[in-house]
């Protein structure tokens, strides 16, 4: 009886050390390595480019996001398909007060409210996305890889719908007659977070 009592109590501790909660662990953006690729469409093409992260941070429960906050520095942005005055042109237009107005507004944010497993190193995240001061909820899928003490957050064709943060400048659900100067109301992020505990 005393040999069966020693063994329960023995499980008893092994169950209650392997079942021990693991506290989150945060993880920092690296700004340098991380990249976030836009992708803006009109009715006679596109343009792509670029913003970087300012700061940013991801919580690690055990080996799974759980949670994180994100800084985007808006007057980072730049075009990668255009040269020359073309460029300058577009990205002093996007710049403006007609879309992002980055001397008013510098920075926009991001923070998780919820990130839920969907299957194998991927998660559905979602969150409030603020620019120009205007805060909406938005829902995306994302990939991660963790390795030794290196999180890689991969989420593609992010969408997310401009007029929503009052940037309604070229939309035809704001400019019926505007033909083929129309630009699309959504806009599309690849976002790349590199992280380091």
């Amino acid at each position: 009886m005393k040999k069966l009592t020693t063994l329960f109590v023995a499980i008893i501790a092994v169950a209650l050390v392997a079942f021990k909660p693991v506290a989150p662990s945060t993880f920092k953006v690296d700004a340098g390595k991380s990249k976030i690729e836009w992708t803006g469409k009109k009715v006679t093409g596109q343009h792509t480019g670029t913003i970087k992260l300012a700061s940013g941070e991801v919580i690690v429960n055990g080996k799974v996001p759980t949670g994180g906050k994100f800084t985007i520095d808006m007057t980072s942005m730049d075009n990668t398909d255009l040269q020359g005055g073309g460029k300058d042109k577009l990205m002093g237009h996007l710049k403006s007060d007609d879309f992002f107005g980055t001397e008013k507004f510098p920075t926009s944010t991001f923070t998780a409210t919820k990130i839920a497993p969907a299957g194998a190193n991927k998660v559905n995240v979602t969150g409030n996305l603020t620019i120009k001061g205007k805060t909406a909820a938005i829902t995306f899928p994302a990939t991660y890889t963790l390795a030794g003490n290196t999180l890689t957050v991969v989420a593609s064709d992010v969408k997310v719908d401009r007029t929503v943060y009052d940037i309604r400048y070229g939309s035809k659900s704001f400019f019926e007659s505007i033909g083929d100067k129309a630009i699309d109301n959504d806009f599309l992020l690849n976002i790349t977070l590199v992280a380091n505990k």
